[in-house]
């Protein structure tokens, strides 16, 4: 049992409770929290000296372990660009959970992150969740695998594949399209069949692996920058029926209400990033702002290690800057993220059940000269400054 008291926590879901108590059991879960908790005699107690409390930071769009902190093409294996459809590709099969960057993430009071495939291909492989904790066997750190399908439109993929296509953005949406059908017609066959795994006997890797998207148990993650590229991924999507989010949305600004209509989810960012390319333009924390101001669902991503993922809360602290409520603003880095990959249930917020995954942070949480005094993940603690 670990008890920390004199705490100012902020539970993202409801108010701020100051003088307030946290009480971790032995499974690695929050159990009590509020100002009157007894705490029991046989708690370790850790006195917060009235810091801050939150709950862990979450990365919901990077590629941590496949894209190795300090190495080249080496421990670069986040995109398998010899084909634009590789649905079959599975990010875990890439990473590397001794990569320096989990513990930066630790250091920096980031408890969890999903880990996904690049954006070279138009389908690029499965992606996965996992806590953030020191691990020699990536097994040992996974919440969820498959978390989701990545996907990729704009000027990536045509730029990859521009010598044996698709060259074009329309390009792009027909190969996508095609595929999506095919795994259509596949699955069908498979429903239709009374043979065991259906398509007489044959069984397609590429298929079977794009299945979890056309059942809606996973939803196709979709990189795009551009409006018109989140236009076209939104119309895909729909008419296929299939669960997807908007990953990056840097010129939501433009179309926030449309993207409320359409209920999408997206990650928004890196906001950090400079403008690198064309699709970039506009790059910044505009898009994040017109979302908030609609009332449409999203979350921050540094995109790690395109802008690294310690970094991520100084972007929410950025956010409250123009106008967004402090705690609105520590949400999208906490219980958005965790919503945007489907672990609401788990985490992002400080609630009895949850994941006992906390931050006692130096001072105030969205200051960037605040540090992470004490991170602990399912209950115990990574990490300690000294």
């Amino acid at each position: 049992m670990l008890a920390i008291k004199n705490a100012r926590l902020h539970t993202i879901e409801n108010e701020v409770i100051s003088d307030g108590v946290l009480l971790i059991n032995d499974d690695g879960k929050i159990s009590d929290i509020g100002k009157s908790v007894e705490i029991p005699e046989n708690a370790r107690v850790i006195d917060a000296g009235a810091r801050d409390v939150t709950p862990g930071i979450i990365e919901a769009h990077c590629h941590a372990g496949v894209h190795e902190e300090g190495l080249g093409w080496e421990g670069n294996d986040g995109n398998e660009a010899t084909d634009p459809i590789t649905p079959q590709m599975r990010a875990i099969d890439g990473a590397n959970p001794e990569d320096k960057a989990f513990s930066f993430f630790r250091e920096a009071g980031v408890t969890a992150a999903q880990i996904t495939p690049g954006s070279a291909n138009l389908i690029g492989g499965t992606q996965f969740t996992v806590k953030c904790k020191k691990a020699k066997i990536i097994e040992e750190m996974v919440m969820t695998d498959p978390s989701g399908m990545k996907a990729a439109l704009g000027e990536n993929p045509k730029r990859v594949y521009a010598k044996k296509g698709p060259s074009t953005r329309m390009g792009n949406a027909a190969k996508m399209r095609q595929s999506l059908q095919k795994a259509k017609d596949y699955v069908s066959k498979k429903d239709e069949s009374d043979d065991e795994n259906g398509n007489g006997g044959k069984v397609d890797e590429k298929m079977e692996a794009l299945e979890p998207v056309i059942r809606g148990e996973i939803p196709l993650r979709i990189h795009s920058h551009r409006a018109d590229d989140m236009a076209t991924a939104i119309r895909i999507a729909e008419e296929f029926d299939i669960k997807y989010t908007i990953e990056h949305a840097t010129q939501a600004f433009k179309i926030p209400e449309y993207l409320k209509e359409k209920n999408v989810f997206c990650a928004v960012g890196p906001s950090l990033m400079f403008e690198g390319k064309v699709e970039c333009r506009g790059n910044g924390f505009e898009s994040a702002v017109a979302l908030y101001e609609t009332g449409a669902k999203f979350c921050l991503t540094n995109d790690h290690p395109v802008v690294h993922a310690r970094n991520l809360r100084a972007a929410a602290g950025i956010l409250s800057s123009h106008g967004v409520e402090d705690e609105d603003a520590l949400a999208t880095v906490t219980l958005r993220a965790a919503e945007h990959m489907g672990l609401e249930d788990r985490m992002g917020s400080l609630e009895v059940g949850k994941d006992a995954d906390v931050v006692i942070w130096s001072g105030d949480p969205l200051d960037a000269r605040t540090f992470a005094d004490l991170t602990i993940i399912d209950g115990q603690i990574v990490f300690e400054r000294e």
